[in-house]
């Protein structure tokens, strides 16, 4: 069957008859494979008929020209699968897809070019992005409607009114599309305002509009540049996310409150995109930030959104109410949901064995020499801490320690003591220094908390930018330790002693007898990041809203399973981590 979208008039039309998209963002690198199914499922039971999902170029092309498509980053079998399921697919592939994900999907390595500009027809850039296109569109193809798949729209870039107006780069990237075999309906996707619709929009493709409220106001901005097609909000924003440090426990939105906004959407005839359905974690460090009047907001490990179904799967209150809208206006069978995903605790898991990160970074990284400190790009690296390391001559009366620019956190050590923390953009310096006659070891180990994901200030760099002062003098001879922290069997670790503080990885084991979902918990412990068999879950923070990790039942395996926490302070009492069958946020997510 041909599934192809087309519009005619106001309508969409597919299968010769108008139609209404009724979609739910899933993105596939937020769940991991063995669940695809099953979220899918409850998509289309919610009454859906599409599933939208972003494409995050920096998981694809880790570094420059290599690629992945494979296991949880295999996209063409997760539009396969959903083409099984009945379902129409809308892929978003950006290059830049925001998502609260690190760089908006952009590879980090863009930013080894000290010239690069992003965004915009700068031709390093385009370069790099028709690469990426050479790789992702082709093995789509044979997916698209137009070719009997699920695949029925593509989008071009993703709210670039909200950040430029560069229309021979939006026509670069569409007609690059349609070059590849992308011969499927083409969109745009903006505010409903008048600067964001100039900027992000070009004649000829169709126009959507995001917004989570104000439907009829939207709607009639987007009349006003788009004065006959479909009406649809591209992104309907049903939730919302957490930023590590928010007051609020964990951002919501009430049900009655998103099935009024959908009601009137279905009554003006409009289409819908949920943003998001489902949101799933951000596992690993590629969670993004903002950068606000706060200054650098990172967004917390779980993506729950306050979504329609949970970071763990289950339908809430909130896709109850919106399944009943969708009931007023379309004939829906009965509620038919695959069966629930168990959740089990399995207890406490003592983390017996150690390993300092600082004293053993020579097992992890070679070193690098500069005179002056290199950022975590140019040294190559993509995430994770960078560790300065110095010699500093004495004897120093007090002075300050300047760090300018930190990107984002840094502990500072003088042989081997802990002299304090500085963050981003933080003055005075919290730090000073004082030592005796002869040569000393000072170290700064910085940590990248997320690259900024939304807004103009996307040429986040990280580790230390420019300069480090010791008083007024800047300090020259560095060398550095680049640690992504992508293989901990490297490290030797000792049995766990009273005294073992500071950055180190503790690890221990736990055999379960029948693998489930279940939240890691870590009472007492202040910050670092978890890893199951090897697996990055993501970071904690006890500054919160987030107090515990979702872990995945496929993740775990019958027998033996190893875990290892990262603290960069001090360890919980007695070195313990909690596996539980419920997480710490209400009814939302952990």
């Amino acid at each position: 069957m041909n599934k192809t979208l087309t519009i005619r008039g106001n309508d969409f039309i597919q299968n010769g008859k108008p139609v209404q998209l009724l979609s739910g963002a899933i993105h596939y690198f937020r769940v991991v494979p063995e669940y695809w199914r099953d979220r899918l499922l409850k998509l289309k039971a919610m009454g859906l008929n599409t599933v939208e999902t972003y494409v995050a170029w920096n998981l694809h092309e880790p570094r420059p020209g290599r690629f992945n498509f494979s296991g949880g980053l295999d996209l063409p079998a997760y539009c396969r699968l959903a083409g099984e399921l009945g379902l129409n697919v809308i892929v978003r592939p950006g290059p830049y897809i925001c998502a609260e994900w690190d760089l908006g999907g952009l590879p980090s390595w863009l930013l080894r070019d000290p010239s690069m500009q992003l965004r915009c027809s700068y031709k390093p850039y385009l370069k790099a992005v028709d690469r990426f296109f050479d790789a992702l569109i082709p093995p789509l193809v044979p997916l698209m409607a137009t070719r009997g798949g699920p695949i029925v729209a593509l989008q071009d870039e993703n709210e670039y009114g909200s950040y430029g107006n560069d229309e021979t780069f939006l026509r670069h990237l569409a007609d690059g599309l349609r070059r590849r075999g992308g011969d499927v309906l083409l969109f745009t996707s903006d505010g409903p305002e008048d600067l964001m619709l100039q900027g992000g929009t070009l004649p000829g493709i169709f126009k959507v509009a995001n917004f989570g409220s104000r439907t009829g106001e939207a709607f009639a901005k987007l009349r006003e540049h788009q004065p006959e097609g479909p009406l649809m909000c591209g992104e309907f924003w049903c939730g919302w996310f957490d930023h590590w440090g928010d007051a609020a426990p964990h951002h919501t939105r009430s049900p009655e409150d998103v099935a009024r906004e959908l009601d009137a959407m279905l009554a003006a005839g409009g289409s819908v995109n949920f943003y998001m359905f489902h949101g799933g974690t951000n596992f690993g460090f590629m969670a993004g930030a903002n950068y606000t009047e706060k200054g650098l907001q990172p967004d917390v490990t779980s993506y729950d959104y306050d979504a329609p179904l949970n970071e763990w799967g289950e339908p809430t209150a909130k896709f109850h109410a919106a399944r009943e809208v969708i009931a007023r206006y379309f004939p829906l069978p009965p509620l038919e949901l695959p069966p629930p995903i168990p959740r089990r605790a399995f207890g406490t898991v003592t983390l017996d064995r150690a390993a300092p990160l600082i004293g053993q970074a020579e097992r992890l990284a070679r070193p690098v020499f500069s005179p002056g400190p290199l950022t975590m790009e140019a040294l190559g690296q993509g995430h994770g801490f960078v560790l300065y390391r110095t010699t500093i001559n004495g004897p120093l009366n007090e002075q300050p320690l300047t760090l300018k620019a930190c990107h984002d956190r840094a502990q500072v050590f003088l042989d081997g003591v802990p002299l304090g923390v500085i963050e981003r953009d933080m003055t005075p310096s919290p730090v000073n220094i004082t030592v005796g006659p002869g040569g000393h070891t000072l170290e700064i180990l910085v940590e990248n908390l997320a690259r900024i994901n939304y807004g103009p200030r996307l040429h986040d760099r990280k580790g230390i930018t420019e300069h480090v002062r010791i008083g007024y003098q800047l300090h020259f001879g560095w060398e550095h330790f680049a640690l992504p922290l992508d293989n901990l069997r490297r490290l030797r670790y000792a049995p766990v002693g009273e005294s073992t503080t500071g950055p180190t990885v503790y690890r221990g084991t736990i055999n379960i007898d029948k693998p489930a979902d279940t939240f890691v918990h870590l009472p007492g412990w202040t910050k670092g990041a978890v890893w199951i068999n090897g697996f990055n879950l993501g970071r904690f923070w006890n500054r919160g809203p987030q107090q515990a990790l979702y872990l995945p039942g496929p993740l775990l395996r019958q027998g033996r399973n190893e875990c290892h926490v990262l603290e960069l302070h001090t360890p919980g009492p007695g070195c313990r981590i909690e596996l539980k069958e419920h997480t710490d946020l209400g009814t939302a997510s952990a």
